[in-house]
């Protein structure tokens, strides 16, 4: 039996397969996680009509949103892991048909208990994503690697991106059981597409389960890169999430006046800033990661800035005597953000997928945990600002979390690998 040190420092964790990673399986990966990612963020516009359908009392509609990524949280520190013990393509197919059908059990729920315990399940069995990108980079040369992981990773931030406005456009039009429908369809399609294209990947690592958890204290304790770069990824995360949980508030509000539909047009506009993703994988592959991420950094800074010109009126500028104008500004403010946000977490992945691949699943599940604390801490203090001095509070808040994710990067030692 290993001891969890012993896991941490492994000089092999699986045979790597063979197969290498063609541009079909990069799409096929970006595709499958950009729609996995999905189960986890629908939920947060169609909060009215499911409590209202479901009779939920006022005091558990929250949960309706929260429940999915707080059972992705537990799917990253109790499924991810087995990705460095059990065969990986059995691993994730059985994973996600267990997906699929709390989706489905979720569409037919007459009982707001057994909703959200299927959402609950459903969010936990979502973490396949997190087995599927380590295997992916599994799959490419160590000098393409960062392009490998930021090709995927666009899956993963356009899923973010459009699973809100996806999800209002088809509630609206055919009812919230009817997204959950398509949503479990598609998880199943794709189970199937992944079980005939997806090698093998058998880990070498043999040890128990339980010392294969205790193992992650060890890995967040030792590991500085891991340390470094979760916590930049975290602080990107919460500007990100700040941003997207009151940006809907404000163009609601005067002179923007915008209806559900506006808000999901927006949201696909914004949405243009993952086209960075591979760009920046592609930077860290030529060394030139150091700089890519102080400029992505600094593009936050300067999206958010504008964010608060044209929709707080700061530097003096009057969004009402300016609409088309703010607009724009704040279009290219959501895109702009996404960028850097993207540019962050892209150059973080790569650092940790070229880290000991004897941990590599249990390395991914501990960054992705950290900087999903990140979103939610984002989340949670731009609805206090928001109450307390509305737009301008968010701005505040996001610029917090950028600056400090800028300040992080120009530290000694920020850039190691």
């Amino acid at each position: 039996m290993n001891h969890p040190a012993e896991l941490t420092h492994a000089t092999a964790a699986a045979a790597e397969p063979a197969r290498p990673l063609t541009t079909p399986l990069t799409i096929l990966f970006a595709t499958s996680i950009g729609v996995i990612v999905m189960n986890l963020f629908a939920a947060q516009p169609l909060t009215g009509p499911i409590s209202h359908a479901l009779a939920l009392p006022p005091g558990l509609t929250g949960l309706i949103a929260m429940l999915p990524q707080l059972g992705y949280a537990l799917g990253l520190v109790l499924l991810v892991p087995l990705t460095d013990l059990i065969e990986n393509r059995r691993l994730v197919v059985r994973t996600l048909a267990a997906c699929s059908a709390l989706l489905a059990i979720a569409m037919l729920a007459h009982s707001g208990m057994l909703f959200l315990a299927a959402v609950f399940l459903a969010g936990a069995s979502s973490s396949v994503i997190q087995m599927l990108v380590p295997m992916a980079a599994s799959m490419a040369p160590e000098a393409r690697r960062g392009s490998a992981v930021g090709n995927v990773m666009s899956g993963l931030m356009l899923g973010i991106l459009l699973s809100r406005p996806l999800a209002s456009l088809v509630a609206g039009s055919i009812g919230w059981r009817a997204f959950y429908g398509i949503a479990a369809t598609a998880n199943a399609l794709l189970a199937c597409v992944l079980a005939a294209q997806l090698p093998r990947r058998v880990p070498l690592v043999h040890t128990r389960y339980s010392t294969l958890l205790r193992s992650l204290a060890t890995l967040l304790r030792t590991e500085r890169v891991l340390q470094r770069r979760s916590l930049s990824a975290a602080l990107a995360m919460g500007a990100f999430s700040a941003f997207w949980t009151a940006i809907g508030l404000r163009l609601a509000q005067a002179p923007f006046g915008f209806s559900f539909y506006d808000l999901a047009w927006f949201a696909l506009a914004g949405a243009a800033g993952v086209v960075v993703t591979p760009l920046a994988g592609y930077c860290g592959d030529r060394q030139q990661g150091p700089a890519a991420l102080r400029l992505g950094h600094a593009s936050m800074l300067a999206a958010l800035l504008a964010a608060g010109m044209a929709g707080a009126d700061w530097f003096g500028f009057d969004a009402h005597a300016h609409r088309v104008l703010a607009l724009g500004l704040l279009v290219a403010s959501a895109a702009t953000l996404d960028a850097g946000v993207v540019t962050d977490q892209t150059l973080g992945r790569r650092a940790i997928n070229l880290m000991n691949p004897a941990a590599r699943g249990r390395l991914n599940g501990l960054f992705v945990g950290i900087f999903f604390v990140g979103g939610a801490l984002g989340a949670s203090l731009a609805g206090m600002g928001w109450a307390w001095y509305g737009w301008s509070g968010v701005c505040g808040v996001a610029l917090a979390f950028a600056a400090s994710a800028f300040v992080l990067g120009l530290l000694p030692g920020a850039h190691d690998e």
